[in-house]
């Protein structure tokens, strides 16, 4: 796996770049020390195999362009995101591209597939956010994290991305550590309380993308949700199917926020397919 950073527009991208072939673009969640590789760390191997997979950490994320003073509120970061993608593919060269879009990454997908339809092909939203729910107590205290930032209060959202923490609990003490010590620079948590302040209801208002904009969206969108998600519930996704015209959606039981991770094998095989076309 290679890791590099691109000028894109006025800011830097650090990129996690894998394998060859079609490219598909891989934008990850919202949670305190949140990367690109945290997200997509067992996929890009795996589908690197028969893609170029791009995983870059958002503007305001990991070793990303931190800005100072920062955007306030979700709706100036989206245009922010949505410029800095864009500005990636440009800087690389690339036409076009698959997406696909974890939990917040999903909201920005459909985001991209409004403002630049022509520049996407297959679409895999996980997930996601972009359509209208009820802030769950999981995602406030998620987003508020700053409020108490310890490693205890990092351990419990950990716990709730799973629906079975048993598969990480080995693990847990090493994923807690390392995400809180990414969380505490400071740069991060200036960057990451500008996005999510009080009423965090807003925040989750603002990235709704309107029926109007997603009926017009006749790219074939693939949809993967966990059934028990406490973070992101799976409304959203019945929400974007109502509208979405070439979309399907697949539930997996017993999964929480997590799918990537918690249901890897499952994941994998299921995107790969369908981005290949094959469903």
């Amino acid at each position: 796996m290679e890791a590099l950073k691109l000028k894109t527009g006025p800011w830097e991208t650090h990129l996690y770049r894998e394998g060859r072939g079609e490219a598909v673009l891989f934008i990850h969640g919202s949670g305190p020390g949140a990367t690109g590789l945290s997200n997509w760390q067992l996929a890009l191997p795996e589908l690197g195999r028969h893609f170029l997979c791009l995983a870059p950490d958002l503007v305001g994320y990991g070793e990303s362009t931190h800005p100072d003073p920062p955007p306030r509120g979700v709706r100036a970061w989206v245009r922010v995101w949505v410029d800095q993608l864009l500005g990636l593919l440009d800087a690389l060269g690339i036409g076009e591209a698959h997406l696909v879009g974890n939990s917040l990454g999903g909201a920005i997908a459909l985001h991209l597939l409004m403002e630049a339809p022509k520049r996407f092909r297959r679409v895999v939203l996980m997930g996601p956010a972009g359509g209208p729910f009820r802030l769950t107590p999981e995602l406030d205290r998620i987003w508020g994290f700053y409020e108490d930032p310890t490693l205890a209060s990092m351990k419990n959202a950990i716990r709730w991305f799973a629906f079975d923490e048993g598969f990480i609990q080995d693990r847990l003490e090493e994923i807690a550590r390392m995400r809180l010590e990414a969380a505490l620079r400071p740069e991060v948590r200036r960057s990451f309380e500008a996005m999510w302040p009080r009423p965090r209801q807003e925040a989750i208002d603002q990235l709704v993308v309107p029926p109007a904009a997603l009926r017009r969206m006749d790219h074939p969108i693939f949809i993967l949700h966990g059934y028990r998600d406490w973070i992101v519930p799976v409304e959203t996704s019945l929400y974007l199917m109502e509208h979405l015209p070439n979309a399907s959606l697949h539930l997996l039981g017993r999964t929480s926020h997590w799918v990537q991770i918690e249901r890897a094998q499952t994941f994998h095989h299921l995107v790969g397919s369908f981005l290949r076309g094959e469903i």
